[in-house]
């Protein structure tokens, strides 16, 4: 997935179920962030035990899937119902935590 400066990435804190595939995640994003899943954006969920992610866009012929799975620690997800990243905090993001670290990136646990 190649990600350009001027991407707009949107993150929802709620845990999202993971069953969900392309027309759920579309609905949350319409539902939820009150976004367009058509706009290209990229779309961040987490599950309830945050272990895991699924990124939804949209890329000019069809919906494409991102997941990662930890095999230890926690994604940091931000502490408010929907927030627009940089490129840079979903990266940051994407490497995931231990339970105890203490570096913070204005994420909440």
């Amino acid at each position: 997935m190649l990600l350009s400066a001027k991407a707009r990435i949107f993150v929802s804190r709620h845990p999202a179920d993971f069953r969900r595939s392309y027309d759920g995640l579309s609905g949350l994003v319409r539902d939820t962030l009150e976004q367009d899943p058509l706009s290209g954006a990229l779309f961040v969920f987490v599950n309830r035990r945050r272990d895991q992610v699924k990124i939804l866009f949209y890329d000019r012929n069809g919906f494409a899937i991102f997941m990662k799975r930890l095999e230890r620690g926690v994604f940091r997800m931000p502490g408010h119902e929907a927030s627009e990243l940089t490129a840079t905090e979903l990266a940051v993001l994407l490497e995931g935590f231990e339970r105890e670290s203490p570096i913070n990136v204005g994420f909440s646990a």
